[in-house]
């Protein structure tokens, strides 16, 4: 799930502390504003487009960061959706919307998790890179 490859040379203290911080943005951002999926994608495209010109490392990161929100979005966005349309009495309880809740939870759970540990891991200059994003951000972020 989550892999340490070597990365082309050696982050400064500031470009690790960037890095760690664009999946602290997240974090703070659930606090923040919970029920609303938005809020976390905001402040991690706004930390992102504020670092999309700084070192390798930390646009790496960054876009990595911007590309798991972007996804976690819509998995939120669709179940915040769901959960109005049957508050509304438009739809109805089923098997199927308890347990797209429960899908949801635990994606959210495994990216809360992973989040915290690439933080960490990003701060000590430690390249880490997710199954689903790692490559889709090598294809995004040019040296």
């Amino acid at each position: 799930m989550i892999q340490h490859p070597p990365f082309p040379y050696e982050p400064n203290e500031s470009e690790m502390e960037k890095a760690s911080n664009s999946y602290l943005m997240s974090l703070i951002a659930i606090m923040v504003g919970m029920p609303m999926p938005i809020v976390n994608l905001l402040a991690t495209g706004i930390f992102f487009m504020g670092n999309r010109r700084g070192g390798y490392f930390t646009r790496w990161h960054c876009t990595q960061a911007m590309l798991s929100q972007i996804t976690i979005f819509l998995v939120n966005a669709g179940a915040v959706g769901w959960t109005i349309y049957i508050f509304f009495g438009a739809g109805e309880l089923s098997n199927y919307y308890v347990a797209y809740l429960i899908t949801a939870f635990l994606i959210n759970l495994v990216e809360f998790i992973m989040t915290i540990y690439t933080a960490v891991k990003t701060r000590r200059g430690v390249h880490v890179e997710w199954w689903f994003w790692g490559p889709m951000t090598h294809a995004i972020c040019r040296k």
